[in-house]
C-alpha cells in the first residue's frame, strides 16, 4: 500500500475543522498528522481527537504551522479558518514544501495573487475552494451556463449569524463564474434611488447584485436568480451540515497533490481524481 497523504488542519476548533479532523481519522488514504488553531487559544496543547470524538490521538494543537511537531512532516495543509489568517498560513505553508488546500472565508484576489505567484515559484501544487460541496459546483457551473442565456440575474446567499465575510467566497465566485461571459448584467431603464443604502445589495462590475442574508436557523444556502420577461429561472443549493463537505475535501487533497500550480475552486479539479466529471464542470484551468 502507497503511503498516505500526511494532513495537517488549521482552522481545527471551527465547525468545519473538527468535522475535517473527524473524517481525516479514519481515511484509508489520508493521515491526519497535526492541527492549527488560533494562537494563543484556550484549545491550544490539547489533543484533537478528545475536542473531536472524545478518543485521544496523540495529536496536539499548535500555534502556527512552525510549531507542529519535528516529525508530523505533512504534504498538505488543509485551511478552515479565516481570510487573513489562512493567506498568512499558506504562504508559511507554500514556502515550507507544504500544498496549502484552502477552504477558508474572506480570501481576496490580492492574496490568491501572491499564493499563486509562490506556489509557482515552488512548483507546488495549492487549491483555493469556495465551497468543497459538489451539489455546489454543479449550482454554480449552472449558473453559467444560464448566464448566457440571460441578461438580469442576483445571487442571494444565506448563512448563519457567525459567518464574518459578506457576501461568501461561494457568491463571489458565482459572481466570477457568471462575469466570464464578458457582458453587462441587469441593464436599468430607470434611475433607481436606494431608501436604505445597499437596499439593492452590493453591485459587482458585471452589474450583477449580490444580497447577503444573516439568520439564526441557516447553515449555508445560495439562490441564483435569472430573469427575462415572462419566466423565472432559480439555481438553488442547500447545506443542511458539513456531510456534503466531506466528498469534496478528500477530492481536493488527493487533486492537489497532482498539481504544481495554484488552481480555484473544486470544478477545476474534479478531473483529476480519475473521474470524467472534471470535463463537465469547467474543465481544468488553462
Amino acid at each position: 500500500m502507497a503511503d498516505r497523504i500526511r494532513v495537517v488542519i488549521s482552522g481545527i476548533n471551527g465547525r468545519m475543522g473538527k468535522s475535517s479532523a473527524q473524517l481525516l481519522s479514519s481515511d484509508a488514504e489520508i493521515e491526519l498528522v497535526g492541527a492549527i488553531g488560533r494562537p494563543k487559544a484556550s484549545y491550544i496543547g490539547k489533543d484533537v481527537g478528545e475536542m473531536t470524538t472524545g478518543t485521544p490521538t496523540g495529536i496536539l494543537v499548535s500555534n502556527v504551522i512552525e510549531e507542529l511537531p519535528a516529525g508530523a512532516k505533512p504534504d498538505v495543509l488543509l485551511d478552515l479558518s479565516l481570510g487573513e489568517a489562512a493567506f498568512d498560513t499558506a504562504k508559511r505553508a507554500l514556502e515550507r514544501g507544504v500544498r496549502p488546500v484552502i477552504g477558508a472565508s474572506g480570501l481576496g484576489a490580492e492574496h490568491i495573487e501572491v499564493l499563486t505567484k509562490l506556489a509557482h515559484s515552488k512548483r507546488l501544487g495549492a487549491l483555493v475552494v469556495p465551497n468543497f460541496s459538489v451539489g455546489a459546483v454543479l449550482m454554480m457551473e449552472f449558473a453559467r451556463q444560464a448566464g448566457a442565456f440571460f441578461e438580469n440575474v442576483e445571487i442571494v446567499e444565506m448563512h448563519h449569524p457567525k459567518k464574518v465575510d459578506a457576501p461568501s467566497g461561494t457568491a463571489m465566485h458565482t459572481v466570477s463564474k457568471l462575469a466570464s461571459h464578458k457582458k453587462q448584467f441587469n441593464k436599468s431603464d430607470v434611475q433607481e434611488k436606494e431608501l436604505l443604502p445597499h437596499a439593492r445589495g452590493a453591485k459587482a462590475e458585471s452589474g450583477i447584485r449580490v444580497h447577503s442574508l444573516r439568520l439564526p436557523g441557516l447553515i449555508s444556502h445560495q439562490e441564483v436568480i435569472f430573469g427575462a420577461p415572462g419566466e423565472l429561472f432559480t439555481v438553488r443549493h442547500d447545506s443542511f451540515n458539513t456531510d456534503c463537505f466531506s466528498k469534496g475535501i478528500k477530492m481536493a487533497i488527493l487533486a492537489v497533490m497532482k498539481l504544481d500550480q495554484l488552481m480555484v475552486g473544486l470544478d477545476k479539479v474534479i478531473s483529476l481524481n480519475g473521474t470524467e466529471t472534471g470535463a463537465r464542470i469547467g474543465g481544468r484551468s488553462s
